[in-house]
């Protein structure tokens, strides 16, 4: 599913397309994709003017001008597709970004007062739009357990070290993918940024210094800035807002490179299975613990 930067990029762009633009009608076509009532929808979506469009860890909001605010979360297959006087599509790269819509993917039409629409298709019907007041968004139980934005300006080294202290005999990288301990880190990302401060993906949280932590720290905000000035990244299931692919993967350092020259030192980058995902280490930079026995991460 698309991680923090994809969300962000996805974000971005939508908000230049439909911020101030008056929501006509909505069509739902799939009660789980979009569990809103009738009653609901012509109150509080219908006649609403968009407001804002941001992120939060990896569901996207766009905020209204009745007081509440459409949450989306993509999941595996989503996309969002705005039509009007441009196209632009966002989400899993299958034929409905360009084809002809609405098709047999579509949950959720959007239509707005000058004739646009924003299409909502899901082809596992996995993802979904809640309408919910945007006063009790951070209230939402999904909010509620999701950990602080690693981008946050108030956002510090020691407040990151912190979020693990209840994690010390996970391994460090299904610590990071825990979305109640840091928001918006997934499989690529976690990746690159072990590989960048140097630290396997073996790593006891225990084990790991201050110095360490802040090192991670570091690596992780230089990666998901960059990863979101590259426009994310594109694995098999994201485009961006203009339907172009993400192109942070040009400059990864592990992530799918197995078999390739590590860029720092030389070595064959090695994909493993590791915190139940595909894992990209190098072993040089990034030496396993000795008493990691390397059958079990095949």
């Amino acid at each position: 599913m698309p991680e923090l930067p994809e969300v962000e990029t996805i974000a971005r762009g939508l908000r230049q397309l439909i911020v101030r633009r008056s929501v006509a009608s909505v069509e739902a076509r799939a009660a789980k994709s979009f569990p809103v009532s009738p009653d609901d929808a012509q109150q509080f979506l219908r006649g609403a003017t968009v407001q804002a469009v941001r992120r939060r860890a990896k569901v996207l909001l766009i905020e209204l001008s009745s007081g509440y605010s459409l949450m989306i979360h993509l999941k595996m297959t989503g996309q969002l597709v705005f039509v009007g006087e441009q196209r632009f599509g966002a989400g899993h790269p299958n034929d409905s970004l360009v084809g002809h819509l609405p098709d047999a993917s579509t949950r959720v039409i959007i239509t707005f007062t000058d004739g646009s629409h924003l299409y909502f298709n899901d082809q596992r019907k996995f993802g979904w739009i809640k309408l919910i007041p945007t006063a009790e968004v951070a209230q939402e139980p999904f909010m509620q357990k999701v950990g602080p934005e690693p981008l946050d300006e108030s956002f510090t080294a020691e407040a990151f070290a912190a979020r693990f202290t209840r994690r010390g005999r996970s391994n460090i990288k299904a610590a990071l993918l825990d979305q109640s301990v840091v928001a918006g880190v997934g499989n690529i990302y976690a990746d690159e940024s072990l590989w960048r401060a140097q630290l396997s993906p073996t790593r006891l949280v225990g084990s790991l210094s201050q110095d360490e932590f802040a090192r991670l720290f570091t690596a992780l905000r230089d990666v998901m800035q960059q990863a979101i000035d590259q426009g994310g990244s594109t694995d098999r299931t994201y485009v961006n807002a203009a339907g172009e692919k993400g192109n942070y993967l040009t400059f990864a350092g592990v992530f799918g490179r197995q078999g390739q020259p590590c860029r720092r030192c030389g070595a064959e980058i090695k994909k493993y299975r590791w915190a139940g995902r595909g894992t990209h280490v190098c072993p040089v930079c990034q030496p396993l613990d000795p008493g990691v026995d390397l059958k079990e991460m095949r």
